[in-house]
């Protein structure tokens, strides 16, 4: 009789860390998808706010609501079995008090989720902190944080100058210590995703950052080449020579775990 799945933790997470085996993420927002991709041997699901892009059709992902990300985490937590699923805390629901906060990243893990992502720097390790404390594992999330796109003005790679390195570099630092169990790096230059992989003892997930991170994690859909538009300089299509979607995904899987992706042209 073969032994029952046994679902990935935060520690098998921080063991691959360890290792210095790559940790293979993607985003996921539905059942069919969560099966498919765990079985092409995806590491972590990340149920994120981009549904509201490429799901909703909508131009950011400002507008998707907490019971959005409640709904599509529950239908990914159905159909998962082994993968490590960390939900977004969607826009509005964790710049506001760490109580409230608290209560809302409640509700994800009750759905399925093993973590939240919160986007945001050094002014979010209070309720890091809060949350850590509580119980409720933290995913930061710094660099190009997307519900802030209207401030950057656009989808703008971040830490170009040494001024906004250091903010960013100063953050991750805090939000470690605040708790935060993972850290992801989104659109940073390549030299100071470097310089932070070395600079925390968490594990870290880049998207258009270093190969150097620990992890990498794209849009399914951007990787599948199903979004339409133009892609970032950091998506790579995997369907590209692949049969099956699952083909592809295996190909992606083993391209993060044997350091191929992301190669110097993924990067900033």
């Amino acid at each position: 009789m073969s032994d029952p799945v046994k679902r990935k933790t935060l520690l098998d997470m921080r063991k691959l860390h360890d290792s210095g085996e790559k940790i293979a993420m993607l985003t996921c927002y539905d059942a069919s998808f969560a099966a498919l991709l765990e079985s092409a041997g995806v590491d972590s699901l990340l149920v994120g706010d981009s549904l509201g892009m490429v799901v909703q059709g909508r131009d950011l992902p400002i507008a998707v609501t907490l019971d959005d990300m409640v709904y599509h985490t529950t239908c990914v937590a159905r159909a998962s079995r082994a993968a490590f699923i960390v939900s977004d805390m969607p826009f509005g629901s964790s710049q506001i008090s760490p109580q409230d906060t608290f209560a809302n990243a409640a509700r994800l893990l009750a759905a399925g989720a093993q973590m939240v992502k919160i986007e945001g720097g050094v002014e979010m390790a209070p309720t890091i902190e809060f949350l850590s404390n509580r119980g409720i594992p933290v995913c930061a999330h710094v660099g190009l944080t997307p519900q802030s796109a209207n401030v950057f003005g656009g989808f703008r790679v971040q830490g170009r100058s040494p001024e906004d390195a250091e903010r960013i570099l100063a953050s991750t630092k805090a939000l470690e210590s605040a708790g935060a169990h993972i850290l992801l790096m989104e659109g940073v230059p390549r030299v100071l995703a470097d310089t932070v992989c070395k600079s925390v003892k968490i594990p870290t997930i880049g998207i258009g950052a270093s190969p150097a991170c620990s992890g990498q994690v794209l849009v399914v859909y951007d990787a599948l080449d199903i979004s339409p538009g133009r892609k970032a300089r950091f998506v790579r299509n995997f369907m590209n020579g692949a049969s099956t979607v699952q083909a592809a995904v295996s190909a992606y899987v083993s391209a993060v775990k044997d350091g191929s992706f992301p190669a110097a042209e993924h990067c900033y």
